[in-house]
């Protein structure tokens, strides 16, 4: 299925995508916005320029008694940064620079697949021929002459690189296109409008009152989190009494006295779904309690 087949044109220009499962759970995909992409990527060059002054400081020293030595660690340092700096961070369990996580977007696969290390790899080699070749390459020539045109042909070939996200509908530079990827914003643990619309002002509030550890979500599955949705839809007050005992006893959850278990629920269902959402973003889908991926 198309990531973006069930949609209407203006849910496309908006930036929202379907994927979805072969269980039948519809990730809602919010594509990051070009800002926030230029921002992440802002902040990312300043954290490396950052490291390298820091490494300058540290190995002025140095050159007094060895000069060639500490330039050679300089731009061994410096290659290190511009060629794993993207790559170390995105193969990460967040899937993000810290740029990316300060404007709260990450990188995931496109299709069903798992985000793999070869992904990751491919979209950031091409940044580095479609972006920091290009600027150093440019930094180290002359403006005038043969050099003059060399330039012009460089910041064309740079600026098709830089401002192919703009005229794609996903959003996407060409190593997303390549690698299989696109740049999402961060999902949140949110319940399906549905559910929470009926709620009382005060009761959405009391969600904020159950903090749930990432091992205590990773007990259930998709399937569980179906059978969560259907008795939340039902609502009826034996059988939620009977799934809240039965979820707080599976997780250790302690009951305090005067907790609703129609509020436990609900708060457990929106921290499910959000664990899954992120997960499945990675290629991870956990089926059932029993999966143990």
């Amino acid at each position: 299925m198309s990531a973006a087949g069930s949609l209407s044109v203006d849910q496309i220009k908006l930036g929202r995508r379907h994927l979805v499962t072969p269980e039948g759970v519809d990730l809602q995909i919010e594509l990051a916005d070009v800002g926030s992409r230029i921002g992440a990527f802002a902040i990312d060059l300043i954290i490396m320029i950052v490291v390298l002054i820091a490494a300058g400081f540290g190995l002025s020293s140095m050159s007094i008694y060895n000069g060639e030595l500490a330039f050679t660690i300089f731009v061994l340092i410096a290659f290190l940064l511009r060629s794993f700096y993207f790559t170390l961070f995105e193969m990460g369990r967040r899937a993000a620079t810290p740029g990316k996580m300060l404007m709260k977007i990450r990188v995931a696969a496109r299709g069903k697949a798992r985000l793999s290390a070869a992904s990751v790899f491919a979209r950031n080699a091409l940044r580095e021929i479609g972006f920091f070749l290009p600027i150093g390459f440019l930094f180290g020539i002359g403006q005038g002459g043969v050099d003059g045109w060399i330039s012009l042909l460089v910041s064309i070939w740079a600026g098709i690189f830089l401002m192919f996200p703009l005229f794609n509908r996903d959003r996407l530079r060409v190593g997303d296109l390549v690698a299989g990827t696109w740049v999402v914003k961060s999902p949140r643990p949110i319940l399906a409008a549905d559910l929470i619309t009926t709620d009382a002002p005060e009761v959405e509030a009391a969600f904020a009152k159950f903090a749930f550890t990432p091992a205590q979500i990773d007990m259930y599955g998709i399937k569980e989190l179906h059978v969560l949705e259907d008795v939340l839809r039902a609502r009826d007050r034996e059988v939620m009494t009977d799934v809240a005992t039965r979820i707080r006893t599976k997780i250790g959850w302690t009951w305090e006295e005067g907790e609703s278990d129609a509020t436990f629920l609900r708060a457990y269902y929106a921290a499910l779904r959000g664990r899954l959402e992120s997960k499945m973003l990675m290629g991870v889908r956990r089926k059932d309690k029993f999966d143990r991926r």
